[in-house]
């Protein structure tokens, strides 16, 4: 079987190739694919630190199956340069977040800004209480960075600010900022990306407040053991 490797970072630069082709038996694990680069590449075989690996856009461990077509991801820990992933209680500043991923190099920066509405599902909405799983939280906030930047690897810094505690309508719930040397290298697709990720495996729950109760909103998605 055949699969495709694309490279990123020093490990691109030390295979000399951003893509390749590699020919494995049935039933290879992606660590008989590091074996065999290895010996095709040496260079990759003295890589001291860790590497990551992706298969068809999902992070995997090295005891993963590969199968005929697949596409492999390999990069190092991902640096972030100035990345920033945090909780607070306190409001949030766009321009500050902004002005956090603005660099001489990139020339475009995208947001998202997510607001306390006063609704959900036609009923009527005073304030929202969010809470956090602070440390999980931030770390799934910095893989999100990762995964987005395994499928659009030309931008750059990537800041996710979450506010948490009570909320009163009007409020800046979010906000996601996302840098790329232009506007069509990835910047749009990744923040909104991050926004819909972030409600998929960051564990942040919130409470509606209103006039009729209040109840706490579950989502529906349930992460794999991968996730």
């Amino acid at each position: 079987m055949r699969v495709k490797v694309k490279l990123f970072a020093r490990l691109r630069e030390m295979a000399g190739t951003a893509r390749l082709e590699v020919q494995l038996k049935e039933g290879a694990t992606v660590s008989d694919m590091l074996a065999q680069l290895g010996t095709e590449f040496p260079r990759l075989g003295s890589v001291t630190t860790p590497v990551i690996v992706s298969v068809n856009q999902q992070f995997v461990s090295f005891e993963a199956l590969l199968h005929d077509g697949d596409e492999v991801a390999l990069f190092p820990p991902v640096s972030g340069g100035a990345d920033s992933f945090r909780l607070t209680q306190d409001a949030i500043g766009v321009d500050e977040i902004v002005s956090s991923v603005v660099r001489p190099a990139m020339g475009a920066v995208a947001v998202f800004v997510g607001v306390v509405r006063n609704s959900a599902d036609g009923k009527p909405v005073s304030a929202l209480e969010y809470e956090a799983y602070e440390e999980m939280a931030i770390a799934k906030m910095r893989q999100i960075a990762e995964e987005a930047r395994a499928r659009w690897p030309q931008i750059g810094d990537v800041a996710i600010v979450q506010r948490v505690g009570h909320l009163e309508v009007g409020q800046l719930a979010v906000v996601i900022a996302v840098a790329s040397p232009h506007r069509q290298e990835g910047c749009f697709e990744a923040c909104r990306y991050a926004i819909d990720r972030l409600k998929q495996i960051v564990p942040i729950w919130k409470k509606e407040i209103g006039p009729l109760g209040e109840e706490w909103v579950e989502g529906e998605y349930v992460p794999s053991d991968m996730e």
